[in-house]
C-alpha cells in the first residue's frame, strides 16, 4: 500500500510556522489552526510523520527517530522560503518540535506546544496504565492497544460528532488511527526519555497552550515543561477544551495567541541575524 501524503503548505511571508501532528494522527487535525495562523500572514507547513496516515503495520514499522527525521526534513523544506521558523506541535508533535529546537537551535527561533504530552495521564486514562511500561517484557503487554474513547479529545459535541464520523470511515489519513498500539507507545516512551535531558538546553522562547481538563494528558505535562525549559515560557491554560486544542472550543484563542507569539519573535529577531543566516545558506549551496 502506498501511503497518501497528507502534508500541506499555505504560502505567506518569510516567517514560517512548521506544524507537527500527534502520534497516530494526521496533518488534517491541524488544518483549522494552520489556516488561522496563515491568516496572520505567515507561511505554514504541516508535515506528515513517517509511518502515519497509512496502515497500522506501516506505523509500527517506524521508530521515533524516523518520526523526528520527518520533522527535520520538513524544516529544510520550509527554510527554502522562510528566514524565520517557529515550530509548533500537538500532543507528542509538541515533543518532536521541542527536540528540533534542541538539536537545531540556530534554525528554530521559537516553539509552540499545543497540549504537549510527556505522559498519558489525563482523566480518561486507566489508573493502572503506567504498569504497561514496567510489564513490557511480557508478550501480552506488547500486544496491548490503547483504544480511543469518549470524549476523543474533543469537548465540543458537534466537532466530536464530526471526528467520530471521520473515524468510522476507516481512513487513518483523515481521522488518524482508532487505537494506539503498545509498540507505538514504546517508541513514545523512548522519545520522552530522549527529550527530558535536553529541555534545559532549549533557550528559544516557548509558548504552551494546555487544557485544564485535558482528557489524555494532564496539566502536569505543561507545568513540567515550564519548570525545566531553559528559556522564556509563555503559558496559556484553557478552561473550555479537551486534548485536541487545535479543533476544540477554544481553538481560535489558541491560534490568536500563537500568532501573537510568532509576531513577537518576528519583531525582536535582529535583522543582522537574518542576513547572516541568508549568507550562510547561500554559502552552503
Amino acid at each position: 500500500m502506498t501511503t497518501k501524503d497528507r502534508s500541506f503548505t499555505i504560502p505567506g511571508s518569510r516567517t514560517g510556522f512548521l506544524l507537527v501532528h500527534g502520534l497516530g494522527g494526521t496533518p488534517l487535525e491541524l488544518r483549522m489552526a494552520a489556516k488561522g495562523i496563515a491568516s496572520g500572514g505567515f507561511t505554514v507547513h504541516c508535515c506528515q510523520l513517517a509511518g502515519h496516515c497509512g496502515t497500522e503495520e506501516e506505523l509500527l514499522a517506524t521508530t521515533w527517530q524516523e518520526w523526528y527525521a520527518s520533522v527535520e526534513t520538513a524544516l529544510a523544506k520550509l527554510e527554502a522560503v522562510c528566514d524565520t521558523v517557529i515550530v509548533g506541535g500537538l500532543s507528542i508533535g509538541a515533543i518532536l518540535a521541542l527536540r528540533l529546537a534542541a538539536m537545531q537551535p540556530e534554525r528554530v527561533h521559537g516553539v509552540a506546544c499545543f497540549a504537549p504530552t510527556l505522559w498519558y495521564d489525563g482523566w480518561t486514562i486507566p489508573k493502572n496504565q503506567f504498569l504497561l511500561r514496567w510489564l513490557w517484557f511480557l508478550p501480552p503487554a506488547k500486544r496491548y492497544r490503547f483504544p480511543e474513547r469518549e470524549p476523543y479529545g474533543v469537548k465540543d459535541e458537534r466537532m466530536r460528532a464530526f471526528v467520530l464520523k471521520s473515524m468510522s470511515g476507516g481512513d487513518s489519513g483523515v481521522a488518524g488511527h482508532p487505537s494506539t498500539h503498545a509498540l507505538s507507545l514504546y517508541q513514545f516512551w523512548k522519545l520522552v526519555d530522549d527529550i527530558k535531558p535536553k529541555l534545559k538546553a532549549i533557550k528559544r522562547p516557548v509558548f504552551i497552550a494546555h487544557p485544564r481538563e485535558d482528557d489524555l494528558a494532564s496539566l502536569k505535562n505543561a507545568f513540567y515543561l515550564q519548570k525545566h525549559l531553559g528559556g522564556l515560557v509563555e503559558m496559556l491554560v484553557l478552561d473550555d477544551s479537551y486534548h485536541i486544542v487545535t479543533i476544540d472550543r477554544q481553538w481560535k484563542t489558541v491560534v490568536d495567541r500563537a500568532v501573537k507569539f510568532a509576531q513577537g519573535i518576528e519583531q525582536h529577531r535582529p535583522r543582522a541575524e537574518i542576513a547572516e543566516n541568508k549568507t550562510s545558506a547561500i554559502a552552503a549551496e
